[in-house]
């Protein structure tokens, strides 16, 4: 296992849990107890949990553990890439957004857009979202319409899953979806780790003329466990410059648009 996957680990255990043994977690994540007590230590400096003998406690952030650390890893690429993938969003459109550290960077672009921004209904979007921390953030935000899904929330993404939130979404018609993935691939198309939320960015795509998918260039050409539609139905695919020729050729061949931020 990789630090970042193995850090990214042990953030989501404390999420879960609150507590830590340093000898547990070294079983659990097949590591030596000296490695997982440096990884304790980087993420104490962060602030992102506190130290105690043989372990770690959450600290006063717990809550978005595992969002805010994920969120830190390629920060500036996320940030390219939702400022791309939110300026595909027209006016007046209604757009679906599932959750992640991507799709949470589309948010906040869309948030600040100066054309979304002006008065009367025309300056408007309407939001259709599963995830909780989007909700939130663009709650306060007037000229976005939020709608959210009901459900059942996972910790690690603040995604609602379940038969609620399939039931909001067959109600709705969506003009664009972002959405973010753990993998795309010409093979499987888009996939996520969780079959849950999987189902439900599926049906969300289904529901949209025109599917987006934002993923970082660490996620190309791999897959996950479940998925989420063939590459076929993706229309665009925005990603980071550091995307191979090779895997933007690829992408392209298919069929899909690919923006490079």
């Amino acid at each position: 296992m990789k630090r970042h996957e193995r850090l990214n680990a042990i953030l989501e255990q404390l999420a879960a849990g609150g507590t830590l043994d340093v000898d547990d977690v070294a079983v659990q994540l097949s590591a030596s107890a000296a490695t997982i007590r440096r990884d304790l230590d980087h993420l104490a400096q962060q602030q992102l949990l506190t130290r105690t003998h043989g372990g770690a406690i959450a600290n006063a952030t717990s809550y978005d553990l595992p969002l805010r650390y994920k969120t830190a890893r390629r920060a500036g690429e996320k940030q390219r890439i939702g400022m791309a993938a939110a300026a595909l969003v027209p006016v007046g459109a209604v757009v679906g957004l599932n959750g992640g550290t991507t799709t949470t960077e589309v948010a906040r672009a869309l948030a600040i857009r100066a054309d979304l921004n002006g008065e009367g209904a025309d300056a408007q979007i309407t939001l259709v979202t599963n995830a909780l921390n989007i909700a939130g953030e663009l709650a306060v935000r007037p000229h976005v319409k939020i709608v959210v899904t009901g459900g059942v929330a996972r910790p690690q993404s603040y995604e609602l899953t379940g038969p609620l939130a399939r039931g909001v979404l067959e109600q709705v018609a969506l003009d664009i979806v972002v959405l973010g993935v753990d993998a795309i691939n010409a093979d499987l198309g888009a996939s996520a780790h969780h079959e849950g939320e999987a189902t439900i960015n599926r049906l969300m795509a289904s529901r949209a003329d025109q599917v987006v998918v934002v993923a970082d260039s660490t996620k190309l050409d791999r897959r996950a466990f479940a998925r989420i539609c063939p590459l076929a139905e993706v229309d665009v695919l925005v990603t980071d410059s550091a995307a191979s020729a090779g895997t933007v050729k690829g992408f392209e061949a298919a069929g899909v648009r690919v923006i490079q931020a």
